[in-house]
């Protein structure tokens, strides 16, 4: 993994955080993040594993070890960031929310539209903020295609895609198991995907019409997994390669008019792991090709383009550090907790994310139902 730039100074005393869950995300995007981060101070490390929790202090050795939520006072930390796997993401956040507690969750926020639901009302009963988000948008690259397509004129089409060559994570594990992880590579990328496409859509603007389809041509494959991943003993777990789908093709049009194409892939048979978005505008096209997470297996940096009238030119793309993003997340958390207008703003967003990702999953199950013998009608 790449070295990540120095974190933005920040002004006043850090913020109290407790890391909640210890899997790969806790223990190797957020702890040595947060620990070198100047804005906030590691001062718990919650996780049932012993093990896990003995790893986390030889990081913040000053943090206490807690076993279970119980163990956490709200009195005793600024931000709780919420970790652990994905089925219990709502049900852990809503809980530290109603104990008043400020979360920060990432993707997915959510599994579905009704924990999205629950985590509102979780809101809005305490004296605390849920924020969340994807890394993604907050890529320098990123950053430089929105401010592109701002003078694009009005947004015809959105293009995004995450094709890996080989990143099936943890097969067998939780993360591709649907009951543990709410679905699969579109859960997983595909949430990334739509947080990226969403700002250059509009504020609030949700989908009017959404199709998709699913396959797991490689979700059995020992060849087609995210080795650079790793895993740790104890990790949840479940028997067999999973049910989950490895790949993920929607179309999805907005109340706007914009229409959106996405692919979300876990394992595919391209050489490189790439990632695309293009915007279409009336004034012009702009399109990104870089590559989104931690895998070694990249082609190189990022590339934007701009083309008018038949000609396509480069446009220049700030340099940075695999996973800078995650550091650029957290110089903005505490500026959101302080902000009054955070309050609710996460739970809306995530409605829309998460309501996408449902109506996709339902069109491509009705799609794949076994064929009707001729003369009957649909169920």
């Amino acid at each position: 993994m790449s070295p990540v730039r120095p974190a933005r100074t920040h002004p006043g005393p850090p913020l109290r955080v407790a890391v909640v869950g210890l899997g790969w995300a806790g223990r190797t995007l957020w702890l040595p993040r947060l620990r070198r981060h100047p804005a906030f101070e590691v001062t718990a490390v919650v996780d049932p594993s012993e093990a896990a929790r003995a790893e986390a202090l030889a990081q913040v050795p000053g943090a206490r070890s807690l076993a279970g939520l119980d163990e956490l006072s709200a009195t005793a930390v600024d931000l709780a960031v919420v970790a652990v796997p994905n089925h219990l993401h709502a049900e852990v956040a809503a809980r530290l929310l109603t104990g008043n507690t400020s979360v920060f969750v990432e993707k997915p926020v959510c599994l579905d539209s009704a924990e999205a639901d629950l985590l509102a009302r979780a809101e809005r009963s305490a004296d605390a903020v849920l924020l969340s988000g994807s890394a993604a948008r907050h890529r320098a690259d990123v950053r430089a295609l929105g401010e592109l397509a701002a003078g694009l004129g009005p947004v015809r089409h959105i293009d995004v895609s995450w094709v890996r060559a080989r990143g099936v994570p943890d097969a067998g594990g939780w993360f591709t198991h649907r009951t543990l992880a709410g679905g699969g590579a579109l859960v997983d990328l595909g949430w990334h995907l739509l947080d990226t496409a969403l700002p250059l859509i509009g504020p609030g603007v949700g989908f009017d019409q959404v199709v998709g389809t699913l396959s797991d041509d490689f979700l059995g494959s020992a060849s087609a997994g995210a080795a650079w991943r790793g895993t740790r003993p104890g990790d949840p777990a479940a028997d067999g390669p999973g049910d989950v789908e490895d790949t993920a093709r929607g179309f999805l049009v907005a109340a706007n008019g914009v229409s959106v194409a996405l692919r979300a892939s876990w394992a595919s048979h391209e050489q490189y792991d790439v990632t695309r978005i293009t915007v279409e505008g009336a004034a012009g096209t702009a399109a990104l090709r870089c590559t989104f997470g931690f895998s070694p297996n990249r082609a190189g940096g990022s590339r934007l383009t701009l083309t008018r009238d038949g000609r396509t030119e480069p446009v220049p793309v700030p340099e940075e550090p695999i996973g800078a993003e995650y550091l650029r997340q957290l110089d903005e958390l505490p500026g959101m907790l302080a902000d009054p207008a955070s309050r609710g703003r996460a739970a809306t967003e995530t409605r829309l994310t998460i309501g996408a990702i449902e109506r996709l999953y339902r069109s491509a199950r009705r799609a794949g139902r076994p064929a009707m013998p001729a003369g009957q009608g649909a169920p």
